[in-house]
């Protein structure tokens, strides 16, 4: 393949019977360029509805200066919710008919490359970078415990409240109380961002972006990278979860710190993947530095590392391995100091201890219908007089008993090969996103990265298209959920069903007259 690429403006596609050279002018002619273009007007409109519908500060002297405080209340609120919304299904439609394009469905032929579709992912995320915190509220958290560790205290002992301020005054009053639940070097990240930015929730919402970016650029050469060992892909991996509005307006939207945790978690899978054993779980490792779950995966790379120790020792006639448990011993242990040294020094850097551990427990606060435990907890008070609160706490327990039953069969059944061992971490990750305590949308990025580098069925991929779909529907831009509204959920389902169907149908509903030819 020439692969002697600078920018949309040279890009040379892959090797085929007619090669050419494609400009930007060429690209945005083309039914991916009109795609790209699409989600970037959608990307637009999310930013500017987003100053009077998104996750705005309770008080905001821009807007007041602006002379758009209008926009946050009566019909100037309901205008800008439309406009995010109007955005949201633009990106979403733009994302279905790119991902046609990419599998070659309804007709089309493809032809868009990989470097292609890195540029939509900068092009769709630009305006995101500059809006007002989207479908989340997390990041004043975020901002408001990097001044607890700023300030002199310890994030893990004690809530945002104690440190009164402009960033404590637009943290949800859920999480004033709650310690940190993170890990210490995004706690060295939220005290470098707030040294910077001091209390400018705008500037510190903007650098709390770009430190994510690094996770954006891990994941865009990660996700495509598992293909080679999984047997999927690049360009469909890359459009499933990458450029995946659930990722990009959550992740990029709401400043997530899942956005770094995904990127390190799937970089390091593929660097042990490529015999780079201790490099990888290094990169885990300050994954899990930056939230808990990438953790799942450690246990997983030990047995992706011992075959490759069988595959080495059988190349050079060495002969089978010695005991499997001195082996198991012998590489668990190397894993376990490489993950312990990075831990340390970064707890050490960081001044703290391992109370982040015990902030887990915080996610209980969290009560919706995406986990398994709150699903059932309704089902028995439906039935019964019970309290919802007093029938939790036994679905909670029950589930978790069941979560730690499948990801001890996982590690255990999935270790025949790199194939299986990275579906097992897989299969980890949709246990947890399911049987937890509590379950948001964008959790749904971790077992995501993962699915898209397997070889995926037609519906499959529809199936997962009308999922995310829902998902990205199912909260409010100001970070409330729509969940517990039936026509909320109605809508939400019938946009998402429509979108699985329009992967590989362009007119579903048979609006057109003439549906025989493809249309971008």
């Amino acid at each position: 393949m020439t692969a002697q690429v600078t920018g949309l403006e040279s890009v040379v596609l892959p090797d085929t019977p007619r090669r050419r050279m494609r400009t930007a002018a060429d690209f945005f002619r083309s039914p991916e360029g009109h795609a790209a273009l699409l989600g970037f007007w959608g990307s637009l409109m999310m930013t500017a509805g987003g100053l009077g519908a998104g996750a705005v500060r309770r008080r905001d002297p821009l807007l007041e200066e602006a002379h758009l405080s209008w926009l946050r209340f009566g019909h100037g609120y309901a205008l800008a919710t439309i406009v995010v919304w109007l955005g949201v299904l633009a990106m979403i439609l733009a994302w279905v008919r790119l991902g046609r394009i990419t599998l070659g469905y309804a007709g089309y032929e493809s032809t868009v490359s990989l470097t292609e579709l890195r540029w939509i992912v900068a092009i769709w995320i630009f305006p995101l970078l500059f809006s007002v915190p989207m479908f989340s509220q997390d990041v004043y958290s975020y901002l408001a415990q990097g001044a607890l560790l700023r300030d002199g205290f310890d994030p893990y002992k004690v809530g945002p409240v104690v440190n009164p301020g402009v960033l404590l005054d637009n943290v949800s009053p859920v999480w004033t109380t709650t310690t940190a639940p993170y890990g210490p070097i995004f706690l060295l990240l939220g005290r470098l961002i707030t040294m910077v930015t001091g209390s400018n929730v705008v500037a510190g919402t903007i650098a709390m972006r770009l430190v994510m970016l690094p996770g954006l650029a891990l994941m865009m050469w990660a996700v495509p990278h598992l293909t080679k060992h999984l047997g999927g892909k690049p360009t469909v991996a890359l459009w499933l979860a990458v450029l995946n509005p659930l990722v990009l307006i959550h992740l990029i939207g709401g400043a997530h710190n899942e956005m770094l945790m995904v990127g390190l978690m799937a970089a390091g899978i593929a660097l042990v993947l490529e015999h780079h054993h201790a490099g990888g779980i290094v990169v885990v490792a300050v994954g899990v530095a930056i939230k808990a779950t990438a953790g799942v995966a450690l246990p997983f790379l030990v047995w992706i590392w011992m075959i490759h120790e069988r595959e080495r020792r059988a190349a050079e006639n060495k002969g089978p391995l010695p005991h499997p448990l001195w082996t198991f011993a012998k590489i668990g242990g190397l894993g376990l100091s490489v993950f312990a040294a990075v831990f340390v020094a970064s707890s050490a850097a960081a001044g703290v201890g391992l109370g982040w551990l015990s902030a887990l427990s915080g996610s209980k606060k969290i009560i919706n219908w995406l986990s398994l435990p709150t699903i059932l907890a309704h089902m028995v008070t439906w039935v019964t007089p019970l309290r919802l609160g007093d029938v939790l706490v036994y679905t909670r327990l029950l589930c978790m008993l069941g979560l730690v039953a499948i990801l001890a069969w996982a590690w255990w059944r999935f270790k025949n090969s790199e194939r299986e061992a990275v579906l097992g971490i897989l299969i980890a990750f949709v246990g947890i996103v399911i049987l937890s305590p509590a379950a948001l949308p964008w959790y749904y990025s971790w077992p995501l990265a993962l699915a898209a580098g397997f070889t995926l069925s037609a519906p499959t991929l529809m199936l997962l298209v009308g999922l995310c779909t829902w998902l990205m529907l199912v909260f409010q831009p100001g970070g409330s959920i729509g969940l517990y509204n039936f026509w909320h959920v109605a809508a939400a389902t019938f946009v998402a069903v429509i979108a699985a169907f329009s992967l590989r149908t362009v007119d579903p509903l048979r609006l057109r007259a003439d549906t025989g030819k493809p249309r971008p």
